[in-house]
Parts: C-alpha cells; sequence; structure tokens
C-alpha cells in the first residue's frame, strides 16, 4: 500500500455521529509532536492512553455542517485542522467567560493553520464576531495525550482547559481564557487576552500574555518565566530555580516563594513578595507602584534599595552602611546573595515573611 494513503488511513476519522445539531467525529494522530488548530470553540485536553494521541470533534451550530475537519503533516508534524471556510465566522457560546471580546481578527492559511503573529503577508484575514453576518459554527474538541507527546494547540476564541497531562505543551490562543491543572512537563502559553490559572504544574513554565489576569498556585521547576501586558498577577506556593516576570501594568501578589534567583519589572502597579526562604540574587524594579517584600529569618543578602519618590521601610533586622532620604544600603543575615530593588514613584517596606 502507498505509504501517503496509510497515513491519511491512520488519522482518518473513526466514529461520525449527528444528533440536535451537532456533529462529532473521532480522530487519531500518530508521532511525537502533534498540532491542532481551531479557530472557535471549547477545548478540553486530557491525560490519553495508548501510542496515539485521540481528538473528538464536536461541530455546532447552525452552520455546523459546513465546517471541515483535516488532517495530516505540516512541516514535520501530524496535524488536525477545523476548516471554517468563510473570512467571517459568528461565535456564539454558551458561556461567555472565555470570549470576551466581541471581535476578533485571525490571519489563517489555505491549509488552515494560524498563529499567533499577525502579518499581512501571510493568510487571508478571518474575522469572529459574537454576533451578526457570517458562518454561524463552532467546534468543541476533546483532545487525549499520552504520557510522553508533545502538543501545540492554537486557539482563536473560545475556551482551553488541560488537565494531567504530562508531556510538553504549547497553547496558543487570541481571545480565549486557559486553565491547567495537574501537568508535568513543559508548559508553554500564549494568550492575546483572556485570563489564565495554572494550578499544580511540575516543569518549566513560559507564560505570554498580553491582557488579562494571571493566577498561579503549586508551582514547581526549573524555570518560571512570565510577561504580562497588562492585568493582576498572583502567585501562591512557588518553587522554582530561576523565576524572571515582566509586567507593563497590573498589581503583582506572590506568596510563599521559594526561588535561587528573582528578576521582576513593572511598569505600574504595586508589587508584593512574600518569600519562603533564602534568594542568592533578587533584583525588582518598579516605574510606579509600593513595593512590599518579606523575608524568612534565615535570609542572608546585601540590600540595596532606591526611590524616586516614597518612603523606606525596614522591620526587620539590618545592619546599615548607608542611608540616605530616598535609598538605603545594608546587609540581612549573613550578606551572602544579593537584593536590589528600586521604584520610581512609591514606597518601599521589608518585612517579616508570613505577615
Amino acid at each position: 500500500m502507498d505509504s501517503r494513503l496509510l497515513r491519511c488511513v491512520l488519522v482518518s476519522p473513526l466514529i461520525v455521529a449527528a444528533s440536535a445539531g451537532a456533529q462529532t467525529s473521532t480522530h487519531q494522530l500518530r508521532g511525537t509532536e502533534v498540532a491542532v488548530y481551531n479557530l472557535a470553540g471549547v477545548v478540553s485536553v486530557e491525560a490519553g492512553s495508548g501510542t496515539e494521541v485521540q481528538i473528538e470533534v464536536t461541530r455546532r451550530g447552525p452552520d455546523a455542517s459546513r465546517l471541515r475537519v483535516e488532517s495530516g503533516p505540516i512541516r514535520n508534524r501530524e496535524t488536525l485542522r477545523v476548516i471554517f471556510p468563510d473570512d467571517r465566522v459568528v461565535y456564539r457560546p454558551a458561556n461567555q467567560r472565555g470570549w470576551s471580546d466581541s471581535r476578533t481578527t485571525v490571519r489563517v492559511n489555505e491549509d488552515g493553520t494560524f498563529d499567533g503573529s499577525w502579518d499581512g503577508f501571510r493568510g487571508d484575514r478571518v474575522e469572529i464576531r459574537s454576533d451578526g453576518r457570517g458562518l454561524d459554527a463552532s467546534a468543541d474538541l476533546r483532545i487525549m495525550v499520552p504520557r510522553g507527546k508533545s502538543l501545540d494547540l492554537n486557539l482563536a476564541v473560545g475556551e482551553a482547559t488541560v488537565s494531567n497531562v504530562e508531556g510538553d505543551l504549547r497553547i496558543d490562543v487570541h481571545a480565549a481564557s486557559i486553565t491547567t491543572t495537574g501537568t508535568r512537563g513543559k508548559l508553554d502559553l500564549d494568550t492575546g487576552s483572556g485570563e489564565v490559572r495554572v494550578t499544580g504544574a511540575q516543569g518549566e513554565l513560559v507564560l505570554d500574555t498580553g491582557s488579562g489576569g494571571v493566577t498561579l498556585e503549586s508551582i514547581t521547576g526549573p524555570v518560571l518565566e512570565l510577561d504580562s501586558g497588562s492585568g493582576r498577577i498572583t502567585a501562591r506556593g512557588v518553587e522554582v530555580e530561576e523565576l524572571r516576570l515582566d509586567t507593563g501594568s497590573g498589581r503583582v501578589s506572590l506568596r510563599e516563594v521559594k526561588t535561587r534567583e528573582l528578576s521582576l519589572d513593572s511598569g505600574s502597579g504595586s508589587v508584593e513578595i512574600d518569600l519562603a526562604s533564602d534568594v542568592d540574587r533578587m533584583d525588582v524594579d518598579a516605574g510606579s507602584g509600593s513595593i512590599t517584600v518579606g523575608v524568612p529569618p534565615s535570609l542572608g543578602a546585601e540590600v540595596r534599595i532606591e526611590t524616586g519618590s516614597g518612603g523606606i521601610d525596614v522591620d526587620v533586622p539590618i545592619t546599615m552602611t548607608r542611608s540616605g532620604r530616598r535609598s538605603l544600603e545594608g546587609r540581612l543575615g549573613d550578606g551572602r546573595g544579593r537584593m536590589a530593588i528600586e521604584t520610581g514613584s512609591g514606597g518601599v517596606h521589608i518585612r517579616a515573611s508570613g505577615r
């Protein structure tokens, strides 16, 4: 049998069902790395068994029959793509939590692939709206990922949830919420707009968000890297070797943090960091907003604090080496680590952790 024909058979739909306007098909993708593309819908990613990634696609809406599901290798990866054959799509989700914008524009290639970048010379312009005229349809996906697989999920609008997957995951959404629980492996999340919530992640964690709040809880791994345009950031129970955070605006609250190196750059918004262990190096820079740092009794570091406007309060034992109206240098404990804190406007407060 021709190898190309065999590959098509392996990824062809296994089950097709239709009821109450919904049409469901089941697909299998082989290979270590797979990619999935869907413009609108609710996507659930969960732990699977066997050797193939299994995907259930449920097409919904008055125009559901016009959607096509295509699969096959693209750029050395097995892919599944939901094809929306129109340049205007109407998405009417039952739950509006993951669809906060009334209009989103995406550049889509002829094969149904797209990514988070907006390139005027690549792909056709597709507008997704919450109402009006257009292709009234969406596709809900249930993706079952066996241990050790790598998944690249691309979703324009809707909602994505992940639970108990052990493997490398990359999730790129334009206007959608992302919720993950109990993942093991590298987790790379990229959002244009939408809330992000990550709980119980083990492994490298990279987040890039345009706008929307970020909530993290029980994170362990080598690196936590977060780049946020705007939105509140809340984290509790973080234990990583290196923590890097860059935010344009929004309040930052980090509690029960254990890390050797911490770097935080904030454009505007208050910053609160509660350390649960010693650090080798910590750099905190805020354009505007107060900074509060909680330190444990075991922490030892050379400390340098500067503020453009605002007071400096240190409520823990410190050996002063230099003190001015807007600056302070001193040593906490054995002074082995280094802490540098700077804010353009706003006060700085050093206190005991756990308060």
